[in-house]
């Protein structure tokens, strides 16, 4: 196994509109003889977005960070909260095709951990920054102490980091009320701590399906 090498193997991705909404009136719970009663009407407190990494390993999360926006700005900055906690380890992430996780902040940002003294370009015009595509190919680069690899179109699911998404929504998100943008932070911040107390790594059962001619 890598991790066992030095190298953390991790995914990583975006929960964006996570909604802040909190139930009109009170939710009257469950008694003898008659089910639980929750309001349909809700006051919405507005939305947050959500980047987060999960260490295939270990299954835990990793630096989330929780926001109004996620722009490449604010993935690069994840990322590079990430590799703090572990400075000088290799680091091979999982992310989708998005534009951001292909950026010129995160080129940048790799070129630098990595030590790479190469003239990087310029956006749009010349160098390893040119294009998307260009800049695809240097953040995958295996000769580089961090790589990216980008799961295939409609693969999202080879992500861990999106089964882990679907996690939070049952466990949080989806019977949530929350009377504040704060209030939602700190239940996700708080379900992120209880949920590394106890991580453990994902075991996967599908063994796929043979191909039929």
């Amino acid at each position: 196994m890598l991790e066992a090498l030095g190298c953390h193997v991790v995914g990583s991705d975006e929960m964006t509109g996570i909604q802040a909404l909190e139930r009109a009136a009170p939710t009257k719970p469950m008694r003898p003889g008659c089910p639980e009663r929750r309001e349909h009407e809700y006051v919405r407190h507005g939305t947050l977005s959500l980047i987060a990494t999960r260490n295939v390993a270990t299954g835990q999360i990793l630096a989330p960070a929780l926001g109004p926006t996620r722009t490449e700005g604010d993935f690069a900055a994840h990322i590079a909260q990430v590799l703090d906690t572990d400075p000088d380890a290799a680091w091979l992430f999982l992310a989708d095709n998005l534009n951001t996780h292909q950026s010129e902040a995160l080129v940048r940002l790799v070129a630098d951990r990595c030590g790479l003294a190469d003239d990087l370009g310029v956006k749009g015009r010349s160098g390893v920054l040119h294009s998307q595509a260009s800049r695809a190919a240097c953040l995958g680069d295996p000769a580089h102490r961090i790589q990216f690899l980008d799961t295939p179109k409609h693969t999202s699911w080879l992500n861990q980091i999106e089964l882990w998404f679907g996690i939070l929504v049952r466990r949080v998100l989806k019977r949530g009320d929350f009377n504040s943008l704060d209030a939602l932070r700190d239940r996700i911040r708080e379900f992120i701590a209880y949920f590394n107390r106890t991580a453990a790594p994902f075991k996967w059962t599908y063994k796929g399906r043979p191909l039929c001619c």
